[in-house]
């Protein structure tokens, strides 16, 4: 389960990796003296663009927390919904992340609110917006887990045939989050181990 905690850790790794490659210097390729040059000045401006967007989408979640602790749920789910629209550089991975994070956040916040039809929509909008297999989406497919499982409750009989659908999609996300968590662990060994990109 992603906690407000494990998503600033992320934001601030994030942050500290592209500190490091914007202090960085790079060695031009076939140089045969070794010479140095500073990063390019429009590496260094999508650096500095990538740290303003981390830093006001963790101002954001901060709110949201805050709202969290306090009980205000509406205002958490509007501090969480702004994260959406902070402006990450295009192709951004982190930005994909912290967007996949955010509708995870959404959804849970709507399970507690019991509408469990925004918390489908969060992450449904969440699931079709990745170019890319990650742990978030990953994460996000489990959040749809709870979501089903959300639903299977919200049933008078949990033996209906309704129900019994909604555990089953249930189960049929947490298959889909562990499928592509292996494949991410295998990519990851086989990298290790020199086999693989």
């Amino acid at each position: 389960m992603t906690t407000p905690r494990k998503l600033l850790a992320v934001m601030f790794a994030t942050l500290l990796a592209a500190t490091v490659v914007c202090c960085a210097s790079d060695e031009e390729p076939g140089s045969r003296d070794g010479k140095t040059t500073l990063p390019e000045a429009e590496d260094h401006q999508i650096d500095e663009s990538l740290m303003l967007a981390l830093q006001r989408a963790k101002n954001f979640h901060r709110k949201a927390k805050v709202y969290m602790t306090d009980g205000q749920l509406d205002e958490a789910i509007e501090a969480v919904t702004q994260i959406l629209t902070v402006q990450f550089p295009p192709g951004s991975p982190e930005g994909e992340d912290i967007y996949l994070d955010a509708y995870a956040l959404l959804a849970k916040l709507h399970v507690l609110e019991g509408d469990t039809g925004a918390a489908m929509k969060a992450v449904d909008t969440g699931i079709a917006s990745v170019k890319r297999k990650s742990f978030f989406l990953a994460n996000l497919h489990t959040v749809k887990g709870e979501v089903y499982e959300a639903i299977a409750a919200g049933f008078d009989d949990p033996k209906s045939p309704e129900a019994k659908a909604a555990f089953k999609s249930a189960i049929e996300s947490y298959d889909t989050s562990n499928q592509i968590n292996e494949e991410l662990q295998k990519a990851l060994y086989d990298r290790l181990k020199g086999k693989g990109p």
